[in-house]
């Protein structure tokens, strides 16, 4: 446990230079200077990297559109974070519930494409061929009204089934 500590503190100390501000300077004596610290005022300095929690400075170009950013880079209240959570959680729920309803209608879809299809085959099939009537009575089809059926049932089909 104490190896673990002592491990994690090492890697913690080798970890705080990458953060540092680094600067490049030639001193008196013509000769180049790299360093963590600013050199003294009266030198021309160069910063060769940022910190990584500092932003960088926006192009001259985008100045219109930083400032658009600044406000929405702005720490958001607890009021507004819970507002963008609950407007995230909507807008999931109503994804999810759109998805459900494809999928619900693709299903309904290939129920009927399949009802079709059995239509078709049952009259494919030859046989006789009957239904029920309004008094619900078995009425058997003549060759007539079989095709006209026949007909009707590939109708069916082909508009269930594209």
């Amino acid at each position: 446990m104490k190896r673990l500590w002592v491990a994690t503190a090492l890697a913690l100390c080798l970890a705080l230079p990458a953060f540092a501000q680094m600067y490049k300077w030639v001193d008196q004596n013509g000769r180049v200077q790299y360093s963590d610290k600013p050199p003294p005022t009266n030198i021309k300095s160069e910063r060769l990297r940022n910190p990584q929690s500092a932003p960088s400075a926006p192009a001259p170009s985008e100045a219109k559109g930083a400032a658009k950013d600044a406000a929405k880079a702005k720490p958001l209240t607890l009021m507004e974070q819970d507002q963008a959570f609950r407007k995230r959680q909507q807008d999931a729920a109503k994804a999810e519930q759109e998805a459900e309803q494809k999928q619900t209608q693709s299903r309904a879809r290939e129920e009927n494409c399949k009802r079709a299809k059995l239509a078709v085959a049952q009259f494919q099939s030859g046989g006789r061929q009957m239904r029920v009537n309004e008094k619900g009575e078995r009425e058997y089809l003549d060759e007539k009204q079989i095709a006209q059926e026949a007909e009707r049932a590939r109708q069916d089909a082909a508009a269930a089934c594209n």
